[in-house]
């Protein structure tokens, strides 16, 4: 018996991860152990799933009569998936768009109504942010030739001249 609880031990790593969901045909099999007067000990062993689950889906059980999941809570999102990862490629294609504008050509190619305030919300959870451009002087051709004299004759200039 001492070689079966080191193995139940050690296979650890093969256990469900901390937000993993049991599935309803892994719930039956809990029940019918709690059923048959099995301790949670020995359900979590047999089933070499943690205790911590095995208990928690037996206290459901004995409460609601059901081991079955809730729907999650909140609203659903308005973007897809997909929508997604279309105003991903729209923004990499072309990154100086407007967020009306996206919004306008999503609503033609996806179909949904999607405000702008939905398309800045989700290129900033994308990591996209909007800045203004860099304002630069406009350098005429005539400007660049009189400007390269000018540089030439002072790079040897210290900071005091």
């Amino acid at each position: 018996m001492a070689t079966g609880m080191q193995t139940a031990s050690t296979n650890i790593g093969e256990r469900m991860g901390r937000s993993q969901e049991l599935s309803d045909s892994k719930r039956g099999p809990v029940i019918g152990g709690h059923l048959c007067n099995k301790s949670i000990r020995d359900i979590s062993w047999l089933l070499n799933i943690p205790r911590s689950t095995v208990s928690g889906i037996v206290t459901k059980w004995k409460q609601l009569g059901t081991t079955a999941t809730q729907s999650p809570s909140g609203r659903p999102r308005h973007m897809t998936g997909r929508g997604q990862r279309m105003l991903k490629r729209t923004v990499r294609r072309s990154h100086q768009l407007s967020a009306e504008s996206i919004a306008k050509d999503l609503q033609t190619s996806c179909g949904p109504q999607i405000s702008t305030t939905t398309v800045r919300r989700e290129l900033h959870g994308m990591g996209f942010h909007g800045q203004a451009a860099a304002s630069k002087p406009y350098i005429t051709k005539c400007n660049a030739k009189r400007r390269m004299p000018w540089c030439k004759a002072r790079r040897h200039w210290t900071l005091e001249q």
